[in-house]
């Protein structure tokens, strides 16, 4: 007996309806890009400007008392963490509003979004800060890694705010905090080697890395990271303390290298005790655990599809 022929489009590459969007292509279920790629949260010009707004207003934030001069009431603003906090809020809100705008931003994204915060919250106590055991680096440092450094920002600021509300640490120094692991989870973002994303202008146009050196580039960069976190957070303090030695305290009114060299001072005396142990948790963490966050958190992108294309074909005839 011979086969009846197949209708004219009933093939495997038969067009769709007309008006009838073709469905992402699928892995095992799970939608990917024709190139086989996650792609995260790229960043469009209005998410590029809100960053660099926002990093603008933190970077004034932390350095502004190395040029303030020696009249200038430095002790009358040890208090005004209030209001960078107030001006960080609608800052942070403004990049999401930004990225949503570029990109569409969903709802997917936005839960991801809230349960890893929630995670980064929850860890953070494990350690509690002691001898600079703080395990939520290495998963902020994962998670900018594989999302971008827009959605990154956005993560390490939450995070920050969601673990201050849960551990009781609300304080001067909570907004501070809250820019400076953003900066940790955005530079990880744009660490070289990452998963393309087009029409991303932060991002690199060369194959993605993976492997052993993908984990060895996150423990180096997790390491410097956990060092300049805390010396970033040194800067927000050291120039409010009174009391302390000549050799290491802030002199207003001085000029910016000799409080820098000073400060330096500082920091190897006060905090690089749990500057390092943190450096070391993270590679640690980063190096055995590595493997497994970054495919649950790769998994977890693809099924959410974020910027799935939608295309569609003219009728074939």
């Amino acid at each position: 007996m011979s086969r009846a022929p197949k209708e004219h489009g009933a093939g495997r590459d038969a067009a769709p309806p007309h008006g009838r969007a073709r469905p992402p292509a699928t892995r095992g279920g799970q939608p990917v890009r024709q190139d086989g790629q996650v792609r995260p949260v790229r960043l469009g010009r209005r998410s590029i400007a809100a960053l660099a707004l926002v990093s603008a207003v933190g970077v004034v934030a932390f350095g502004w008392p190395l040029l303030a001069g020696s009249d200038s009431g430095l002790s009358a603003h040890a208090k005004d963490a209030p209001w960078l906090f107030a001006a960080l809020l609608p800052l942070l809100l403004g990049v999401v509003v930004a990225t949503i705008a570029d990109v569409g931003l969903d709802a997917k994204a936005i839960a991801m979004l809230g349960v890893l915060a929630a995670a980064g919250a929850a860890l953070r106590p494990l350690g509690a800060g002691t001898a600079g055991i703080e395990p939520m680096f290495f998963l902020m440092v994962l998670s900018g890694r594989v999302l971008g450094p827009g959605f990154g920002f956005v993560l390490g600021a939450v995070s920050m705010f969601a673990s201050a509300l849960l551990t009781g640490g609300v304080g001067p120094w909570m907004p501070f905090q809250m820019l400076a692991m953003g900066w940790v989870c955005m530079g990880a973002g744009l660490l070289p080697g990452a998963d393309s994303s087009p029409g991303s202008r932060l991002r690199p146009s060369r194959g993605p890395l993976r492997g052993r050196g993908e984990l060895y580039l996150l423990g180096v960069y997790g390491a410097v990271s956990s060092v300049l976190y805390g010396t970033v957070m040194n800067l927000q303090g050291w120039p409010y303390i009174g009391g302390l030695a000549t050799g290491v305290s802030f002199v207003p009114g001085d000029p910016v290298g000799e409080n820098l060299a000073r400060f330096l001072a500082y920091c190897l005396a006060t905090s690089l005790g749990w500057d390092l142990p943190r450096a070391v948790v993270t590679v640690v963490l980063s190096v055995t655990l590595g493997p497994a966050v970054l495919k649950a958190l790769r998994r977890a992108t693809r099924r959410a599809a974020f910027e799935t294309a939608v295309t569609f074909e003219p009728p074939r005839r």
